[in-house]
């Protein structure tokens, strides 16, 4: 047989399919026809593992993708540890014929292991420039079946087997990754949604003009701007907006501008090309760019620096971004969308925050109320944190809510909103996780925030508290309790739940109290 030939259409058939498995089936199907051929196995060597991982096998008739690992005996794995040595310093014939494995230890293992009956082997070490990547070995069923010729002709394969296995060991790398990252976009998409929920918490209630405002911007690629105080839930009605537009099935960038530092920022949301700066050791695509062809939320847009304002100016302007270090012209098709929880307009009056960017911004503002202002809610909220945080602690059953632990909640004044509800039941569920929940551990906090009269310090007795606060309420309602503006309504509670609280409080109705 011509080597040259034999190389030719061997190195042909191995690189002729990005399968290597069906690659190798083709080769010992051509092989056999000028070496005893029964079974084929290419392989990688575990520096290491100081093992083996099997990375295809072939026959003449069926083909294998595989993923294993041989497991070696001591005495194998010292002498495969040698081989490589030896291997590599080159001194070792570049193939060896195993005729009895009985007496060789890797071999002999190897076939016990894949189950393969006694059998002569040819071993094609792939090295290249001391790099040890794996073998290629050829069985023929039987004791000396090979000899020097069929070594000779077999080493030949030694360079196209070693470019074929790099390459599948790459390609099967970036498919990995492939599935990881889309593994990774599956279960974002997945929590964005459950931030988001199928139906947001509230929409029928306290969130309903906020909803029917989603619904009417949704469609529509203007910017939004979202108000609202700390924990009233922005990033949710941001990622209602995103999923109830078109642009759904593109990405949902967020991006927190308070948590970037100003030497990070423009790298960040406008990418960097590479040597662009000290530590720029690669070209790296910004906020921005990945939010192509979807929406971006900037969230606390009120801490963006004057310098960067200018910049997202000029993006809300153009839809267009250069990387810094670059100078080509990026164009964007993005839906921008705005929160913050300060007074811009006072910004722009105190001259930290730009006017025009404002006007840019303020298109269609959306004002998320606070949890006090939609106690209706508290209920449904409860209920839901209830389950979320019972899974996240991986606790056995739902708990029970303590009877008037629900009065307490619609009470109490909700500084920190619907995150501060949230972390209120896990801490009850840590407390005590088989219920019932009574968040005794409530700091009543009834006035508004940054109030200075608290009446916390005078008292640590919840009872006490509780008709303390009643009776402020009461005070300022003119003793009024049902109907418009009246205490209960100021608490968020029924009044006939007021009147039943305040009996068991012992509180006394003065004739003022009287409706």
């Amino acid at each position: 047989m011509n080597e040259n030939e034999f190389f030719r259409e061997v190195t042909l058939k191995i690189c002729g399919d990005l399968d290597i498995e069906k690659g190798l089936h083709e080769c010992i199907k051509y092989i056999s026809q000028f070496i005893p051929a029964d079974r084929m196995y290419l392989q990688r060597y575990q520096q290491d593992l100081h093992s083996m991982n099997l990375i295809a096998r072939a026959d003449q008739d069926t083909f294998e993708k595989m993923d294993a690992y041989v497991p070696f005996d001591r005495e194998a794995k010292e002498k495969l540890m040698a081989l490589a040595d030896v291997w590599r310093a080159g001194n070792l014939p570049p193939i060896l014929i195993i005729n009895d494995p009985e007496n060789e230890p890797v071999a002999k293992c190897m076939l016990t292991a894949l189950n393969e009956p006694s059998s002569s082997a040819l071993s094609l070490p792939l090295i290249l420039k001391d790099k040890v990547i794996g073998t290629l070995v050829l069985l023929a069923y039987g004791l000396n079946r090979f000899n020097e010729e069929h070594a000779k002709l077999f080493a030949t394969l030694k360079l196209p087997f070693f470019v074929a296995l790099s390459n599948t060991l790459k390609h099967r790398e970036v498919l990995k990754l492939q599935e990881l990252l889309a593994d990774d976009n599956r279960y974002l998409q997945g929590e964005l949604r459950r931030i988001s929920g199928d139906e947001i918490i509230g929409s029928k209630f306290g969130l309903k003009q906020v909803m029917q405002s989603v619904q009417q911007v949704a469609k529509m690629d203007s910017p939004v701007l979202l108000l609202g105080e700390t924990g009233v839930g922005k990033d949710v009605i941001a990622n209602a907006i995103h999923y109830s537009s078109n642009r759904k099935d593109g990405p949902f960038v967020s991006v927190n501008c308070g948590a970037i530092p100003d030497t990070l920022l423009d790298s960040e949301l406008f990418g960097h090309e590479k040597g662009a700066f000290t530590g720029a050791l690669a070209q790296k695509r910004g906020r921005f760019e990945r939010a192509d062809k979807g929406t971006i939320f900037l969230d606390e847009i009120g801490e963006l620096p004057l310098p960067a304002q200018v910049r997202l100016l000029k993006v809300l302007q153009s839809k267009e971004i250069e990387r810094v270090g670059g100078v080509k012209t990026i164009t964007l098709d993005i839906r921008i969308i705005a929160a913050t929880n300060r007074n811009l307009s006072k910004m722009v009056r105190e001259y930290t925050f730009r006017e025009d960017l404002w006007f840019r911004l303020n298109v269609f503002p959306i004002m998320i109320p606070p949890l006090r202002q939609r106690k209706s809610d508290i209920p449904a909220l409860l209920q839901y944190f209830i389950a979320q945080k019972v899974k996240e602690l991986k606790l056995p059953s739902l708990p029970k809510v303590a009877p008037e632990s629900i009065d307490l909640l619609m009470a109490y004044n909700w500084p920190g909103n619907v995150r501060e509800l949230e972390n209120i039941v896990e801490r009850a569920l840590i407390l005590n996780p088989t219920g019932p929940l009574t968040f005794d551990q409530l700091n009543f906090i009834t006035e508004s925030p940054g109030s200075s009269d608290d009446f916390l310090t005078e008292t640590d007795n919840l009872n006490e508290m509780t008709s303390r606060h009643i009776q402020k309420v009461l005070d300022k309602t003119g003793g009024k309790i049902h109907g418009p503006d009246g205490a209960a309504e100021r608490l968020g509670i029924n009044a006939n739940t007021l009147r039943n609280r305040m009996d068991k409080l012992g509180m006394k109705y003065r004739k003022t109290y009287l409706e």
